[in-house]
């Protein structure tokens, strides 16, 4: 594509975007009734969001179980959706990359919260692989998601006034569940020995969970899932999998199997057989009405099937 089609294109789709805005916002009169609308692009967002407000608000979310968010561009639907909102929960730190200039432009009406804002910027990681980015992935440190459980109360809050006392009780007992999570964590983790903590997965989601809880972390991609691997990563890292001999490498629920059967093919040729040691999910939950798809859920599958094939 030349350059000026390319601007082209980019000049038609902004227009497009402004047009369903216009219309959306102009024309629907749903935020006058009394029910709060929120609406949450990541299912670990939602679940904190469902964890708080319960039956309260009227809650959607833009990425369902399975859903890549490093790739995910908003539809026609989804900006319906969120003309509509009262507020918008996003992660942010370049996670809904595609979905920023759609976000920027709700913000005229409605409450548009990161947050990931809720987070000192001296306590998220800053891989220099992603190229002056911080790292996106802040809930795989439950300490870390208990800050952004404090924002949504707050935001909740502001917003829908009347109910303080619902949202404060429903976020003190959330919170309560969320510490027992991370001292089971820790519990876990205690199973596998030191030496053997050293986690292989397709991309590289799960930094926070190796600083929180002591794991050396590898991965085929970067940060984000746009890039692809070369031959050099596959190979650079089967190298590194065969001489340390580690005895599982993961797939992850959101992104191709291919990537890591490739390693593990690439680790055969060296003399060492690693075993896919299961599926992790790294940027969403699993399916709807199953323990994997809220948030807890999703951290003790995890946490368990690396302690399993680890220990």
């Amino acid at each position: 594509m030349s350059l000026f089609m390319f601007f082209r294109v980019r000049i038609v789709l902004t227009v497009s975007l402004v047009l369903i805005l216009f219309l959306a916002v102009g024309c629907d009169s749903s935020k006058n009734n009394s029910i709060l609308k929120v609406v949450s692009t990541t299912g670990m967002i939602h679940d904190c969001v469902l964890n708080i407000a319960k039956d309260n608000v009227e809650l959607a979310v833009l990425m369902g179980p399975g859903v890549d968010p490093h790739l995910y561009k908003a539809t026609e639907n989804d900006v319906l959706t969120l003309a509509r909102a009262d507020i918008i929960f996003y992660n942010g730190l370049h996670l809904e990359a595609k979905l920023g200039d759609v976000l920027d432009k709700m913000s005229d009406s409605a409450t548009v919260v990161a947050v990931s804002d809720s987070i000192n910027k001296d306590r998220l990681r800053m891989p220099k692989e992603f190229e002056g980015f911080y790292d996106p992935h802040i809930w795989f440190d439950v300490r870390l998601w208990l800050l952004v459980v404090d924002m949504v109360e707050k935001t909740l809050i502001q917003v829908d006034k009347a109910n303080k006392a619902f949202y404060e009780q429903n976020a003190t007992e959330y919170r309560r569940k969320l510490k027992t999570l991370d001292d089971d964590i820790v519990s876990h983790i205690r199973m596998v020995p030191d030496s053997q903590r050293v986690l292989v997965t397709a991309h590289d989601a799960f930094g926070y969970f190796g600083d929180a809880y002591g794991f050396e972390v590898y991965a085929l991609q970067g940060i984000s899932t746009e890039s692809e691997a070369a031959i050099y990563d596959v190979d650079h890292l089967a190298s590194f999998i065969a001489n340390r001999k580690i005895p599982a490498i993961f797939v992850e629920s959101s992104i191709s199997k291919r990537y890591v059967l490739s390693v593990q093919e690439a680790v055969k040729s060296k003399g060492w057989q690693v075993k896919i040691g299961g599926e992790l999910f790294s940027d969403a939950l699993g399916d709807f009405n199953t323990p994997e798809g809220t948030y807890i859920g999703m951290m003790k599958h995890n946490v368990k099937t690396i302690v399993e094939q680890l220990k």
